[in-house]
C-alpha cells in the first residue's frame, strides 16, 4: 500500500483518505495493557494510533538502546497493526510530552559541550546514532513494507523554540538515510511565526491546538496553501503540575471544536486518547521563571481516563467520529454505565482477558519499617569528591543523591548553595533534619544549629525541564554549598538505586520484626502486603503520609506528594497478581498514618476547569 499527500487530502493506494488518530503513549501505559488501549480506540472511531518515542527511555546511559518489555516499540506498533489501525511514529529526537528532559539523554549534556535542539555536531552525531538504532523497528513497519506506519513526524514544536531551517535540514536527512520513506511532517502552534519556523517546504505542516478550530485551520492554511489540513495535537484536556488544580475541559466543548475540526475536512491526531501514567521518576518539569513539577498521573482528562475506562469524551467524541466516517459497533461494557473493560473470546489473538471486578477497597497496614540511613548499604556505593557532583557526573538520571561531608560548627552557621538547589534537598545533622530546600520556592539558604559532626543533604529531581531553554540543565547542588560564605570541601555522594528498587533492599526491609504504632518519621521505608483473590487496576492512597515514592510487587509507581493536586497513584492490573502481594512506600518527612488503601476509584483532585 501506498499513503502520500495529495493536493487536498491524504491518499490511500490513490484514494482520498482521513487521518483519524488518537495519542497513545506505550512507555506510559503497561505493556500488558497495550492491546486493550489499542482496541478501545479503534471503537471510539479511530483509524490510527499516534505515539512519541522517549529517546532517554530507550537509552538510560550511553551505549545501551532497550526495546524490551514495555519499551518494545515495535511489538507496541504490531498490535496497533493487528487491530487494522495506522501508527503515527514521533521520533523527535526532541518531544516534549510533559517527559523528564522532553525525551533528550541527560548523559548527552553531561559535560557541557553538546548543543541543544540545534546544529551542533555532537548533538546531530548522537541524534544520527538513535535513529540508526530505531530504523530496524521503523523501517520494516512503514506502510510500503506492509506496516501500520503512514506518518513520521521531524521534530516537535520547533517554531516554539528556535529557527534553524539547517538544522531541521539535517534531521530531516538523517530520517530519509536511515530508509524512511512515508511523508514527513512537522507540528507548531498556529500562532504568530511558529508554523514557518518550525518547519521546511518538505516537511507537511500541521497545528496544534485544542480550540478555535476554524481559525486555527484558516492560520494553517495561510502558511501552507495545498495538502490536506491536520491538526495533529489536538488538546482535549491538559496535564497536571504538583499544587495546582485538576486541569479538566468541557466534553461538549471539546467535542464541538472536533466537530468543526472534521466538518472542515481535516484529519486529527486527538492528544490524548489516553494519557496513561508517569511511571517512577520519567515525569518532566516546566520553569518559565517558577519550578513546577508534573504530576504522576498523565490523565489528561483524555476519553479513557488513566485506567482504561471511557469517560464522557470517548463518547462524545464517538458520537461526532460518526458524523464522518464508520464506527465499530459499541460492546455493552463500554456503553456509559458499563464497566468498560473488554472481553476476549480467544478468537483474535490480542490478548484481552476479561477480568472480575473486585468488590471492595482495602486497607494495608505497613508493619515493617526501616530507616532510608539504615538501607543504604542495601541501595547505594558512596564516592568522594572535592565539592559536591551533579546528579549527571554521577550517573543519576533521576532520583535521590545523598550528599555528605563531615563539619566542626561549634555555634552553627548559615548554609548556602551557590546557585540553585536543582531540586529540592532535605538538610540534616547527625540525622536530624533542620530544613528544607526547594527550588519552586527559590530557596537556597539553611540555618545550622550548632554541630559537630556529619551534615547531610538529601537532594531530589523532581522532574527534567520538558520544555524551553532549560533543557539538557544538570541536577544537584549547583554552584556549591557553604557556611557562612565558606565553601565546603570533601565531600562524599550517593546516588540511591530506587527504581528499580534493589532486591537486597527489599529483602532486609521484610525481614523486619512487624512493629506496632502510628506515626512514621522520615526518611523512612515502611512496607506491608496484602492478598488478593482477582486482579484489576487498582489505586493505591496514602492519606496522612507527606511526600515520597510508593511501589507495588516491586514495580515503581510513582512519586505522591499531599500538595495534590492527585491523591492516589494507579496501579495497572498486570503489576497485581492473585495471593499475596507487597506495598513499599518511601515517605520521607512523616506520616501521622501507617496505613495504605488500595481503591476501586482514583482521587485526582478537585476538579476545576
Amino acid at each position: 500500500m501506498r499513503f502520500a499527500i495529495g493536493d487536498t487530502d491524504f491518499l490511500l493506494d490513490g484514494e482520498p483518505h482521513r487521518v483519524l488518530s488518537g495519542a497513545i503513549h506505550y512507555f506510559r501505559v503497561h505493556p500488558d495493557l497495550w492491546a486493550d488501549r489499542i482496541r478501545k480506540a479503534k471503537l471510539m472511531g479511530l483509524n490510527t494510533i499516534e505515539t512519541y518515542v522517549a529517546w532517554n527511555a530507550h537509552a538510560p546511559s550511553p551505549g545501551v538502546f532497550d526495546l524490551t518489555g514495555g519499551l518494545d516499540l515495535g511489538r507496541f506498533l504490531d498490535l496497533v497493526a493487528a487491530e487494522g489501525m495506522h501508527a503515527i511514529v514521533r521520533p523527535g529526537p526532541y518531544i516534549c510530552a510533559e517527559w523528564a528532559n522532553g525525551g533528550l539523554p541527560y548523559w548527552l549534556f553531561a559535560d557541557g559541550s553538546v548543543g541543544v535542539r540545534r546544529n551542533e555536531p555532537g548533538f546531530l552525531a548522537a541524534v544520527q546514532t538513535y535513529l540508526q538504532q530505531l530504523a530496524p523497528v521503523l523501517v520494516p513497519r512503514q506502510i510500503d513494507q506492509g506496516g501500520p506506519i503512514v506518518l513520521v513526524q521531524v521534530e516537535n514544536e520547533y517554531g516554539a523554540y528556535g529557527s534553524d531551517p539547517e538544522y531541521l535540514r539535517a534531521l530531516e536527512q538523517m530520517h530519509r538515510d536511515i530508509g524512511l520513506t512515508v511523508p514527513f511532517t512537522s507540528v507548531d502552534q498556529p500562532m504568530g511565526t511558529m508554523l514557518e519556523d518550525g518547519s521546511l517546504p518538505s516537511l507537511h505542516k500541521t497545528g496544534s491546538f485544542g480550540s478555535r478550530s476554524a481559525a486555527r485551520l484558516e492560520r494553517l492554511r495561510r502558511a501552507q496553501p495545498t495538502g490536506p489540513l491536520m491538526c495533529s495535537e489536538f488538546w482535549d484536556g491538559w496535564f497536571d503540575s504538583w499544587g495546582e488544580h485538576h486541569h479538566t475541559t468541557s466534553a461538549a466543548d471539546s467535542a464541538a471544536d472536533l466537530d468543526v475540526l472534521l466538518a472542515a475536512g481535516g484529519s486529527v491526531n486527538i492528544y490524548m486518547f489516553h494519557g496513561g501514567t508517569n511511571f517512577g521518576f520519567t515525569n518532566g518539569a516546566n520553569d518559565k521563571g517558577v519550578y513546577r513539577p508534573i504530576a504522576t498521573s498523565y490523565d489528561y482528562d483524555a476519553p479513557l481516563d488513566e485506567a482504561g475506562r471511557p469517560t464522557s469524551k470517548f463518547h462524545a467524541f464517538r458520537a461526532v467520529i460518526e458524523r464522518y466516517a464508520p464506527v465499530p459497533p459499541l460492546p455493552a461494557s463500554m456503553e456509559p454505565g458499563g464497566s468498560g473493560r473488554l472481553a476476549s473470546d480467544g478468537a483474535d489473538g490480542v490478548g484481552l482477558e476479561a477480568r472480575i471486578t473486585p468488590a471492595t477497597d482495602l486497607a494495608v497496614r505497613l508493619d515493617r519499617v526501616a530507616s532510608l540511613r539504615s538501607l543504604l548499604p542495601t541501595l547505594t556505593r558512596w564516592s568522594a569528591h572535592d565539592e559536591p557532583p551533579t546528579f549527571d557526573a554521577l550517573g543519576a538520571a533521576s532520583g535521590f543523591v545523598l550528599y555528605r561531608a563531615e563539619v566542626d560548627l561549634p555555634t552553627g552557621g548559615v548554609l548556602t548553595i551557590g546557585e540553585e538547589v536543582r531540586d529540592r534537598a532535605i538538610v540534616s545533622v547527625d540525622g536530624v533534619v533542620v530544613g528544607v530546600l526547594e527550588r519552586e520556592h527559590h530557596d537556597r539558604a539553611v540555618v545550622l544549629p550548632p554541630v559537630t559532626g556529619t551534615l547531610e543533604l538529601l537532594v531530589e529531581d523532581q522532574g527534567r525541564v520538558d520544555y524551553g531553554i532549560r533543557i539538557g540543565e544538570p541536577k544537584g547542588l549547583i554552584g556549591g554549598v557553604a557556611v557562612d560564605g565558606v565553601p565546603l570541601s570533601r565531600w562524599t555522594a550517593a546516588p540511591l538505586a530506587l527504581d528499580p528498587i534493589a532486591p537486597s533492599a527489599l529483602e532486609t526491609l521484610f525481614a523486619a520484626e512487624p512493629t506496632d504504632g502510628e506515626v512514621l518519621a522520615g526518611p523512612t521505608f515502611a512496607a506491608g502486603s496484602f492478598d488478593l483473590d482477582a486482579v484489576d487496576d487498582r489505586y493505591l492512597a496514602l492519606d496522612g503520609f507527606r511526600k515520597g515514592v510508593a511501589w507495588v510487587n516491586g514495580f515503581c509507581l510513582g512519586r505522591y506528594w499531599s500538595r495534590g493536586p492527585q491523591q492516589t497513584l494507579a496501579i495497572p492490573g498486570p503489576v497485581l497478581r492473585r495471593g499475596r502481594n507487597a506495598v513499599v512506600v518511601l515517605e520521607l518527612h512523616a506520616s501521622a498514618s501507617r496505613t495504605a488503601h488500595l481503591l476501586l476509584e482514583p482521587n485526582l483532585g478537585h476538579t476545576e476547569g
